[in-house]
């Protein structure tokens, strides 16, 4: 089977090279440089090519530009009196695409008069300025290099320090022992729902994402005691920018492969205009895997997604943006009815899943005076998820053994201001409103034999106000200091949380920094765990309407290196107290709402649980230089929770160890006008956490039974992963394109997910994780 789809993929990358290969060939590089925390332009900013010897300054609203740059490795530098100087290293300029930069200034603490700071401008250093520690950005180009993320931000984060998958037939992730649901999703200053396709109830992953590549800029990604602005959320953020469209030329994009067929257009609506739009469209079957030979199970898996970015600046009057993203995916798994073909268990069930998600949303910024900026944001999101699931109980009778139906929509309006007091003092604040509307519908079986038991069903509205107010003291070029305060309330019962977040940042030199962030942080519950119904005679009770905030504090304390030559370290020690986690009722329960991956838990709760997270992460990089990259994260780390029982034991995700070795290589030709690529990761984790099965139990009972007073005490065997991705590239007058081969799993191990009694064997049984998946694409850019 494997020799079938490994020739073939070596087919198709053999036909298609001919085709490719059929003076110097320049490019335009121009862009904006703004103030940071402003974002304002920065006028009469001086831009260099040093390799070229070529100058040139801002103007008035910030923009220069360099005609006829030759393609590969550029460097730009950016010098402006009163800002710290800007060097950027490895632009890769490409024939097909305009290199359009946003290039964001730090001011100086010392006095026009004086002469500037020069600092190299980091690729990982967070575009937040009060994101002090556990927060790096990360580019496109990296979603785009790495081996197997295939554009996807939150497979690429897995590559990160204390980030680890949860499993491999998804893109959920657990960051420093915290349930997957921890995370928060911010996209242009908005908290929007899961984008992700495929995506379950109360999830943050999904199967595949719904974001594009085309639209994505250099974002941020916070795993610990964020800034004041960020709130709902436990375990970190993605906090995403829109790359504008260009608003000068019209660019396309058109891309084939193994997840389908993906088309993107940018450009501007008029030539004396600086407005611009960029979209993208994919469409996609996964059903070319399966003639490939791989596994893909019955059935058919299919999802489409449409975004946008539209920017539209009004001269004095501000700026507008128009920007969202909309996403289907239907998976239908076909219900087994021949006795003969039931292997085990599973194969007797079947099921329905369509989910939609989306967000539609406007902003308005607008300068006043030359020190403040005020922005107001609204948007529209929704998430809809239907799953019916079947269970062939004899070839000619099907149970209905689950369904849920949830339809959450919200209305989100935000404002908030930036006021730069002096070179050394900023502040900051904004409120937030949302307003909920849900539809929620749940039944079940506990078995297939058991009645149908209605767990929800509710229809209302409610909403949760959000207020933050931080402000930034640089008291020298060494120290720094940064506090703030994040108000949560959840309307429908009234619970909030006041959250003080305080961080503080010595550069001893230009190699060495050290930094200490404390956050106390909050998270409302997902919705339909407070609609969770308990029969009460002819009536149902909501015993969980009134749950409190699960609540937790962060400290942590960080030390980087500068190591010469592109080679940073990155020491990081932190610790992680949550409260009034939502346990069982009763006494006896091990049950506790940190060891959930997603969807509603629908048990009676009680906010008497609690949890700890400590660790040491270590990670070494190499930023891109010389055409080569390299990153090696190592964490070490315990994740322990208390029940009801009052027994302190692993959560399901205590791995205790996680490293990776993420590291690429890209094959010049001297003209630039083609390249190879040899891009791979190495994953190796400790196994997650499981409870003992009863085997004897399960054997009387026809189904799994699991001593639940050992719950978490078996640890999965180690994980290991080996991901690769060989591109060729190709820049040519007009275009550049692309042939890629991304490749998870290589080695095809079976690695454990997690084990579950067979009544058709009559044993324990393995659950594995996916085996290899190989992703053929094709780009071409013009």
């Amino acid at each position: 089977m494997m020799f079938k789809y490994w020739k073939n993929l070596i087919g198709i990358f053999g036909i298609l090279i001919p085709f490719l290969l059929s003076a110097q060939v320049t490019q335009t590089l121009r862009g904006q440089v703004t103030d940071q925390l402003l974002q304002t332009p920065v006028a009469g900013a001086t831009v260099s090519l040093p390799a070229l010897n070529r100058k040139t300054v801002t103007d008035q609203q910030g923009y220069f530009r360099f005609d006829q740059v030759p393609i590969g490795i550029q460097q730009l530098n950016i010098t402006h009196t009163g800002y710290q100087e800007i060097w950027m290293d490895n632009l890769n300029l490409i024939s097909g695409k305009e290199m359009v930069l946003s290039v964001p200034m730090q001011l100086s603490i010392k006095s026009e008069a004086e002469v500037v700071v020069k600092a190299k401008a980091l690729r990982t250093k967070p575009l937040n300025e009060l994101s002090v520690v556990s927060a790096r950005a990360f580019s496109v180009e990296e979603t785009q290099r790495y081996a197997a993320a295939v554009n996807d931000p939150l497979r690429m984060a897995t590559s990160f320090a204390g980030v680890v998958g949860s499993d491999d037939g998804g893109n959920n992730i657990v960051i420093r022992g915290n349930a997957p649901s921890g995370l928060l999703w911010r996209m242009e200053g908005v908290d929007i729902p899961n984008p992700n396709h495929f995506a379950s109830a109360n999830s943050s992953g999904g199967g595949i994402s719904i974001l594009s590549a085309q639209l994505l800029s250099t974002s941020d990604f916070v795993t610990g005691a964020f800034a004041a602005e960020y709130g709902n959320a436990l375990g970190g953020a993605f906090d995403l920018h829109l790359r504008k469209g260009n608003n000068e030329k019209r660019e396309y994009t058109a891309q084939i492969g193994m997840l389908g067929l993906n088309l993107a257009a940018e450009g501007p609506f008029s030539k004396h205009y600086k407005g611009s739009y960029l979209v993208n469209y994919r469409y996609s079957t996964l059903q070319l895997l399966g003639k490939l030979g791989l596994d893909i199970g019955t059935g058919s898996t299919d999802f489409q997604d449409l975004s946008f970015n539209i920017n539209l600046p009004a001269g004095k009057a501000g700026t507008f943006t128009l920007f969202g993203f909309g996403g289907q995916s239907a998976q239908n798994f076909d219900t087994e009815t021949d006795p003969v073909k039931w292997e085990t268990e599973a194969d007797r069930y079947g099921g329905k899943y369509e989910g939609k998600t989306g967000v539609a949303g406007m902003t308005y910024s607008l300068p006043i005076g030359k020190k403040i900026q005020w922005k107001t944001r609204i948007a529209y999101s929704l998430q809809e998820n239907q799953y019916d699931e079947r269970y062939a109980e004899r070839p000619d009778s099907i149970l209905n053994t689950y369904k849920e139906s949830y339809d959450t929509r919200k209305m989100i309006a935000n404002t908030a201001i930036q006021y730069q007091l002096s070179n050394k003092h900023a502040f900051s604040g904004g409120l937030t409103f949302t307003g909920i509307r849900f539809n929620y519908l749940q039944h079940s079986r506990e078995n297939p034999g058991d009645p149908v038991l209605e767990r929800i069903n509710t229809t209302g509205n409610t909403g949760t106000v959000q207020a933050f107010a931080q402000w930034q003291y640089r008291m020298s070029e060494k120290w720094m200091v940064t506090g703030g305060l994040h108000f949560l309330q959840l309307m429908l019962n009234n619970t909030n949380a006041i959250e003080p977040r305080v961080a503080i940042r010595y550069d001893a030199d230009r190699k060495n920094s050290f930094a200490f962030g404390y956050g106390s942080h909050s998270q409302i519950q997902g919705m339909g765990v407070y609609f969770a119904e308990t029969p009460d005679g002819s009536t149902h009770s909501l015993p969980n309407k009134n749950l409190d905030l699960t609540r937790a504090q962060h400290f942590v304390l960080s030390y980087n290196r500068l190591l010469g030559k592109g080679l940073k370290l990155r020491a990081e020690a932190y610790y992680q107290m949550l409260a009034d986690v939502p346990i069982s009722i009763y006494d006896t329960s091990t049950f506790s709402t940190l060891n959930i991956m997603e969807d509603f838990v629908t048990d009676p709760l009680v906010n008497n649980g609690k949890g700890r997270n400590y660790g040491l992460e270590i990670s070494f990089e190499k930023q891109l230089r010389n055409h080569f990259y390299l990153l090696f994260s190592n964490s070490f780390y315990k994740s322990l929770y208390t029940a009801a029982d009052g027994v302190e034991r692993n959560t399901r995700f205590n791995g205790g160890l996680a490293s990776t070795l993420t590291a690429g290589k890209e094959f010049v030709h001297h003209t630039n006008k083609r390249s190879f690529g040899v891009n791979g990761k190495l994953v190796y984790l400790g196994g997650y956490r499981d409870t003992p099965i009863n085997f004897e139990a399960s054997e009387q009972l026809g189904y799994t039974k699991y001593y639940e007073n050992l719950a978490f005490s078996q640890q999965m065997p180690a994980y290991f992963r080996m991901d690769i991705r060989l591109s060729m590239k190709w820049n040519r007058p007009r275009h550049t394109s692309t042939l890629s081969l991304d490749v998870q799993n290589l080695t095809n191990r079976a690695n454990i997910y997690g084990r579950r009694y067979d009544p058709l064997k009559g044993e324990i049984i393995n659950e594995h994780m996916t085996g290899i998946i190989p992703v053929l694409n094709y780009a071409i850019q013009f």
